[in-house]
């Protein structure tokens, strides 16, 4: 029996829903929108969005700069809206039916708990020194690093706009409300998961077993 375990749930989606056949995006247009992202900011390349694929504008905050950034590349670079690569989409190689899917979902104290010790952890282990070197490279605000969680307010505490502690605690904060948003991802793209405590997987895992070899 074969058991997939972890990520950020798109493992899951590729094997079980198939994921986009998009092609790969030429290098000169993306270069193109990644310097107008750096120099223009996102609101300017979500207004043209809603110009070349208005569906995948509507479907997008306008402040999410990964999301704006890859729908203008693809519409850019295909003539296609991103909607629509989604909906023709590779085979699935899995089929749902046949799989036993466990969510395991510690609840939302007990994971503000882990947020919290896990960042004061990494600040012990001297996160602070670590993002002081990072900063001193001077990189764009947009690239991934940059946005790490943490990583924007520590910065902000060492230009002397804010004190450690506001800056952990915002960064915590931002953390959290990551994870609530990828629960709601969780819920909306993977369907018929079942969300269940640690210390019921083992029962919840049996159950399905159970119910696909009859």
């Amino acid at each position: 029996m074969a058991v997939l375990v972890g990520g950020t749930g798109l493992y899951f989606k590729a094997l079980t829903q198939g994921l986009a056949a998009v092609p790969p995006i030429p290098a000169d247009i993306r270069d193109s929108v990644r310097k107008r992202l750096a120099e223009e900011g996102v609101a300017m390349l979500h207004a043209e969005l809603s110009k070349h694929d208005p569906a995948a504008a509507a479907r997008l905050m306008p402040n999410d700069r990964a999301r704006v950034t890859r729908a203008l590349e693809v519409v850019l670079a295909t003539g296609r809206s991103l909607l629509a690569w989604h909906e023709q989409g590779l085979p699935a190689n899995l089929d749902p039916a046949h799989a036993a899917s466990i969510f395991l979902n510690v609840g939302r104290d007990e994971l503000a708990r882990r947020i919290s010790d896990r960042f004061d952890a990494m600040m012990a282990a001297g996160a602070l020194e670590e993002v002081r070197t990072l900063a001193a490279r001077r990189l764009g605000p947009s690239l991934p690093a940059m946005k790490a969680h943490g990583v924007p307010w520590l910065i902000r505490h060492l230009n002397g706009e804010v004190t450690l502690a506001d800056a952990i605690e915002r960064a915590k904060l931002e953390t959290r409300q990551y994870t609530k948003r990828q629960g709601t991802w969780f819920r909306n793209q993977l369907p018929g998961f079942a969300w269940v405590e640690p210390a019921r997987a083992r029962d919840a895992i049996a159950t399905q077993l159970r119910a696909l070899s009859k």
